[in-house]
């Protein structure tokens, strides 16, 4: 057997489909499991102990000759099973020129209807909570069964090597304040009311992506204490989640290292601002919980994804969010 798994999306949305892999290679454990994603992201799931092979999709250069490039190779592999865990039209035409035997994808896809098989893509409520690793999942359950998995990442021995001066200065915690989405970050001056929560034996990690360091390296001199660190830019992903495992707590806004640290089943404090649970992408570690405003809002949600400001321009759903009631301190 066969397979393709595609999702070409963001560092979450990648790390929220690898429970489809561990499954696959639990049911069908002689099968080669291949993974589709857009380029940047192919380091995430580098030494994959059960991925054949990753197709990488450069989006940000000759996006639609390299789709073209992409369905050649595809259909050069001759997949049994194309398994799309994306409602976007790009991924639909991969999953049905792509030349597999079978295809399987969510109903939303605007291609859905020349799909072999479409599974129903709902969110869920307060009520009735649905996990995207859940709606994900449901993809395979024709497949497997509707048995729960968590997310996976691998990080290698090298790469827990080269933190290893890192992890020796126990305890610490690492904290990844920025995201994408400004309405899904807790603001600068909430992180630095946190820092200066720990105690002075602590030794405090700052975590993101080269474009962060600026961001963080301003909280560090809002904190102005001495035990805090910026990593932002310096840590490959792996080496990121291998930190994030050993710590004593992670500290994340609803956001890609939230998902990195469900999928080492390191600790997790998750901020959620202006998103809810409901949306389904809380943190999946044996020890987690989540932070949010105690305010009843009307208008949170105001989005799935977040946006780059506050529509009504008070940004209430972060700045009423209490930070001493995030702190961990039977942790230190």
């Amino acid at each position: 057997m066969k397979f393709l798994i595609i999702q070409t999306a963001f560092i979450g949305d990648v790390i929220l489909a690898t429970p489809l892999v561990e499954k696959l290679h639990r049911f069908y454990p002689g099968a080669e499991i291949d993974f589709l994603l857009r380029k940047g992201n192919e380091k995430l799931l580098a030494g994959h102990p059960h991925i054949r092979k990753i197709l990488i999709w450069d989006k940000k250069k000759q996006k639609y000759g390299n789709l073209l490039r992409l369905l050649r190779q595809m259909r050069r592999e001759g997949y049994d099973q194309i398994i799309n865990c994306q409602r976007f039209a790009a991924s639909g035409l991969l999953t049905i020129f792509g030349g597999a035997k079978s295809t399987t994808g969510f109903d939303k896809n605007p291609f859905s209807f020349a799909f072999g098989r479409q599974v129903p893509h709902r969110y869920g409520s307060a009520d009735h909570f649905i996990h995207e690793v859940d709606r994900n999942l449901s993809l395979i359950e024709h497949l497997t069964d509707a048995s729960p998995e968590n997310p996976r990442l691998y990080p290698s021995t090298i790469e827990r090597e080269n933190i290893r001066d890192l992890v020796l200065q126990k305890p610490y915690i690492c904290i990844a304040p920025t995201s994408v989405w400004f309405t899904k970050q807790l603001p600068a001056h909430k992180w630095v009311e946190l820092i200066r929560l720990q105690p002075a034996t602590v030794a405090v990690f700052l975590l993101g992506g080269p474009d962060d360091r600026d961001a963080c390296q301003d909280i560090i001199k809002m904190s102005d204490t001495r035990n805090v660190q910026n990593l932002a830019g310096q840590l490959s992903f792996l080496e990121s989640a291998a930190l994030m495992q050993d710590a004593s707590m992670n500290y994340v806004n609803d956001s890609a290292p939230l998902h990195i640290a469900s999928s080492v089943n390191a600790p997790v404090t998750a901020f959620f601002c202006s998103t809810i649970p409901a949306f389904g992408f809380t943190p999946l570690s044996d020890r987690s919980r989540i932070i949010e405003t105690p305010e009843a809002l009307i208008c949170r949600p105001c989005g799935l994804h977040g946006y780059k400001a506050c529509p009504q321009g008070h940004f209430a759903c972060a700045e009423s969010i209490e930070i001493p009631k995030a702190f961990y301190k039977e942790t230190v």
